[in-house]
């Protein structure tokens, strides 16, 4: 049984995948941007679908679990930073990517105020291809936890199977492929969790009971903040706040808001988005919590399985596959939208761009995908850490480039590619000296790229 309603739900996010190849224009421009007609309904569900999946659904129930009440403050600051982000940069994302016809991130940046930056944009598309390849990896990985541990297979088995179901609906209908299964996933995500968390508090006895029981696991389980010093607790909030900041310096996220179909539609997009992530993260921190209580922790116990190993214990078989769904759905949602991110850029961002035909754009979809389940097969790092780094790179690249031009400054060409190096530098380096244990290293990247940024740039001038 648990098989079986896995399975029926994998075949309907395939259906769904290959039955919005019917509205395909047959473009190119249609297969990476979806026409740019996508209502904001859509575009909300689809980006936080991409936004979150397998980081909260493995890793962050991991991080839970081991460390407590204190991880809902990656909540509050990654949501904090996501909103500060989204309302300084989203409405002028929207507004020239539809001006000027930009078919990729890359485009975007390289051409915001009608500059031509052959060379930055060649550059953008290499750490796009390379750090979301790694990213893509990281979603296959975790879906293949999730059936690792409830059916039993092997684990490369499941990122095979999540990499064949993406590339099926991904080659038929590309990017609009990609967003109407993402906002199916949402659902079947939103209504795993909920069951799960709804499941688990019965079997414990209640609210009052699992709030006694979190108290009890340790000194430090139930406390609010980490147990370190004041400018310790500050760092770690002020981290993920960054965390959450660098949501615009992701191609695959940002992608989706160019594929809005009215500028006046940004509002509506916001509170589906919102309304979304807020219940999301609150369903994923319960669900942590609550899988320390019913799992016993050990030496050997790998807490980025909590969620699976806790679905098997107290559902029947037929909700267990969809939890085991729910799972796979997180992972697919993301990993989608990185590999048709990583094709945009191949086809968009280097010289060879404009002779690329819609075949071609394809036959790198399935190369790029089938190097990041090679990856995934092959890495031995936690989803939670190498969403991490790939994100954390992204963000210290292009998050200071897009921020000035928001603002309205420009630069030469050789000045841009001065700032996303040193922003990636910027990160390299503080993990390096071990900066990553004080504040996610994302933090000082963004900051340092940002002032550089500023230093080099100037006002546009008036027209």
């Amino acid at each position: 049984m648990l098989l079986t309603s896995f399975l029926v739900f994998l075949s309907i996010f395939l259906g769904i995948g290959l039955w919005s190849a019917k509205q395909s224009q047959g473009t190119t421009d249609d297969y990476l941007m979806a026409g740019q007609s996508v209502p904001p309904w859509l575009v909300g569900l689809s980006a936080i679908a991409t936004n979150n999946s397998g980081f909260m659904f493995v890793g962050m129930i991991g991080v839970t679990y081991q460390t407590g009440l204190s991880s809902i403050w990656l909540m509050i600051g990654w949501i904090a930073g996501d909103l500060c982000a989204n309302l300084y940069t989203v409405s002028s994302v929207r507004r020239i990517s539809k001006n000027t016809n930009i078919q990729s991130f890359g485009g975007l940046l390289a051409q915001w105020h009608d500059q031509h930056w052959p060379r930055a944009q060649a550059l953008i598309g290499v750490v796009t291809v390379l750090f979301l390849t790694v990213y893509a990896a990281a979603q296959l990985k975790a879906g293949s936890k999730a059936a690792t541990v409830m059916l039993g297979w092997h684990p490369d088995l499941g990122i095979i199977i999540s990499a064949v179901l993406v590339l099926m609906y991904s080659m038929a209908g590309g990017l609009r492929a990609s967003i109407w299964t993402d906002a199916a996933q949402s659902v079947v995500m939103f209504g795993g969790m909920l069951l799960l968390c709804w499941t688990g508090l019965q079997v414990i006895g209640g609210t009052g009971e699992a709030l006694s029981q979190l108290s009890a696991v340790s000194p430090q389980y139930w406390q609010w903040f980490p147990d370190t010093s004041v400018t310790g607790k500050l760092l770690f909030v002020v981290g993920w706040f960054f965390g959450g900041f660098a949501v615009m310096g992701q191609p695959q996220i940002v992608i989706r808001f160019m594929t809005l179909d009215d500028d006046r539609n940004v509002n509506r997009m916001r509170l589906w988005y919102y309304l979304w992530f807020v219940l999301f993260y609150a369903l994923t921190v319960g669900v942590g919590l609550l899988s320390r209580l019913l799992i016993p922790e050990t030496a050997n116990f790998d807490a980025e399985t909590a969620l699976p190993v806790m679905a098997a214990q107290i559902l029947p078989a037929i909700l267990v596959g969809l939890v085991l769904a729910a799972m796979f759905a997180a992972a697919m949602s993301t990993a989608d939208s990185l590999i048709l991110a990583c094709s945009a850029a191949i086809t968009r961002d280097f010289p060879h761009r404009k002779s690329l035909s819609l075949r071609s754009t394809k036959w790198v979809t399935f190369v790029v995908l089938s190097v990041a389940a090679g990856i995934g097969v092959s890495d031995q790092k936690t989803v939670f850490a190498l969403v991490l780094d790939a994100w954390g790179m992204l963000a210290c690249t292009f998050l200071p480039l897009l921020l000035m031009q928001v603002k309205g400054r420009v630069f030469e060409e050789w000045q841009a590619i001065v700032v996303m190096l040193a922003g990636l530098a910027s990160f390299l380096l503080w993990n390096q000296l071990g900066g990553g244990a004080l504040v996610y290293s994302v933090a000082p990247g963004i900051v340092a790229g940002t002032v550089l940024a500023f230093a080099l740039s100037k006002r546009k001038p008036v027209a």
